[in-house]
C-alpha cells in the first residue's frame, strides 16, 4: 500500500505580499513597454523596405494598384531588370568602386593614423587638426578644382578613376576613427615586439593589425557604403560615359526608362540594395565593435 506523506509546511508555495505583486505588476509592465518600443521602432524601419520587395514581385497592373501583397508571385521581374542593357556594367563599376577604394583607402589610411597614435614627433597635434579640418571641408567646396584637374589636366572625364585614384591618399575620416581606435592599444605590446627586433613596419603588420581589425572593418564597411551608394561623384565624372555609370546613378536612368513600371522600378532598387545589406548582416558585429571604440579585450 503506497504511503502518502505530506508536503511539509515549509515547502508549500507562500503567498505574495502586496509589495512583491505590485513590483512584479511593474516589472511586467516595464517589460512590455520597453519591447513594444522595440518592436514599434523595427517595425518603422523595416515595413519600407518589406514594402518595396513586396511591390516588385507584383505584376505591372498591381504595382499600380493599392494592394500591398501580390496576388502572384512575379519573380520574373528580377531577370527583366538584369536584362536590362548595362545593369551589368553598373553592378562591375560599382563592385570596382567600392571594392578597390575601400582596399585603398584603409592600406592608405592605416600607417598615417599608426603614426598620429604612437609617434612622438613635433606637429603631430597640428597633423591632426589638419585632418579634422578635412572632414569639416565638403567635397562640393573642392569639386571644380579637382574636375578640372583630373578632366582637364589628366584627360580622365567618362570614368570613375577620378573617385577611385584619391582613395590611396587616405581619407580623413578614417585616419580619424582609426587613430582613436588605435590610442586604446596598449604601448607595451609595441614595446615589447621593439624588444624582439620588430621594427615599426612589422610591428604595425604583426602587432597592431591584429588588435585593430575591429576598427580596420568599422572604417572598411564605412567606406564601402559610401561608394556603393555614391551619386554625386559618378555624375561628376561619368555622366557622359554610360559605360563607366554605378549603380547608384544607373538607377535614376532605369527609373526614367520604367517611370510606369513600378515593379521593374521597385526590383531594381532592391537589388541595389541586397549587398549592402548582406555585408552588414554578416558584418554587424565587427562594425559596431569598432564603431564603439571598445579597444582590447584581455
Amino acid at each position: 500500500m503506497t504511503q502518502v506523506l505530506d508536503r511539509p509546511a515549509e515547502l508549500a508555495p507562500q503567498p505574495l505580499s502586496a509589495a512583491e505583486r505590485t513590483a512584479r505588476r511593474k516589472a511586467l509592465l516595464n517589460w512590455v513597454a520597453v519591447h513594444s518600443l522595440g518592436v514599434a521602432a523595427a517595425l518603422f524601419f523595416t515595413l519600407p523596405f518589406v514594402f518595396v520587395f513586396l511591390t516588385s514581385l507584383m505584376s505591372d497592373s498591381q504595382a499600380l494598384s493599392r494592394d500591398l501583397v501580390p496576388h502572384t508571385w512575379e519573380w520574373g521581374n528580377y531577370r527583366k531588370v538584369f536584362d536590362t542593357p548595362g545593369f551589368l556594367t553598373w553592378w562591375k563599376n560599382t563592385l570596382l568602386y567600392a571594392g578597390l577604394g575601400t582596399a585603398l583607402t584603409v592600406v592608405s589610411s592605416l600607417p598615417v593614423a599608426y603614426a598620429l597614435a604612437k609617434f612622438r614627433f613635433r606637429g603631430r597635434n597640428l597633423s591632426l587638426m589638419l585632418v579634422i579640418s578635412m572632414m569639416m571641408l565638403p567635397p562640393q567646396v573642392v569639386i571644380i578644382p579637382m574636375y578640372l584637374f583630373w578632366a582637364k589636366q589628366l584627360d580622365l572625364s567618362g570614368t570613375l578613376w577620378p573617385l577611385i585614384v584619391p582613395m590611396a591618399f587616405g581619407d580623413a575620416f578614417s585616419i580619424f576613427l582609426l587613430r582613436q581606435f588605435l590610442t586604446t592599444i596598449p604601448n607595451e605590446y609595441l614595446d615589447a615586439a621593439k624588444v624582439d627586433g620588430c621594427g615599426e613596419l612589422r610591428t604595425l603588420l604583426r602587432v597592431v593589425v591584429p588588435m585593430a581589425k575591429p576598427g580596420i572593418a568599422a572604417v572598411a564597411l564605412f567606406q564601402f557604403f559610401y561608394a556603393w551608394n555614391d551619386y554625386f561623384g559618378p555624375q561628376i565624372y561619368a555622366s557622359e560615359n554610360p559605360g563607366a555609370w554605378t549603380l547608384s546613378y544607373g538607377l535614376e536612368s532605369f527609373k526614367g526608362m520604367h517611370h510606369t513600371d513600378w515593379n521593374l522600378t521597385m526590383a531594381a532598387t532592391v537589388l541595389v540594395m541586397a549587398p549592402v545589406i548582406l555585408v552588414f548582416f554578416f558584418a554587424q558585429k565587427a562594425f559596431v565593435e569598432g564603431v564603439t571604440l571598445t579597444g582590447v579585450k584581455g
